[in-house]
């Protein structure tokens, strides 16, 4: 899969959510080129920004359930950033 597609497809998850896509390019580059390194290593888009073991594999793979961790509750984002809530980035 080319980047481009990758971030398209994240951008139209976040449409029909409460969330955006991190506008800063820069960053977005860099997790997509994470998880498409990661998907060439293990034929699974795994997020970037957390190590992956057999055991929870399933967990991360971007975008992961990322509403159900603390930095999303405290700073309005996942983990590594990547989608920011609409309502404290707008």
């Amino acid at each position: 899969m080319k980047k481009e597609k990758l971030i398209k497809i994240w951008k139209d998850f976040t449409e029909k959510n409460d969330f955006i896509l991190n506008p800063d390019e820069k960053m977005t580059n860099a997790v997509a080129d994470g998880v498409l390194a990661n998907e060439k290593e293990s034929g699974l888009k795994l997020c970037p920004c957390r190590l992956s073991t057999p055991e929870n594999e399933l967990e991360l793979i971007c975008p992961c359930n990322f509403k159900a961790q603390q930095v999303w509750t405290e700073k309005g984002r996942c983990w590594c950033g990547l989608f920011l809530k609409k309502t404290q980035h707008l």
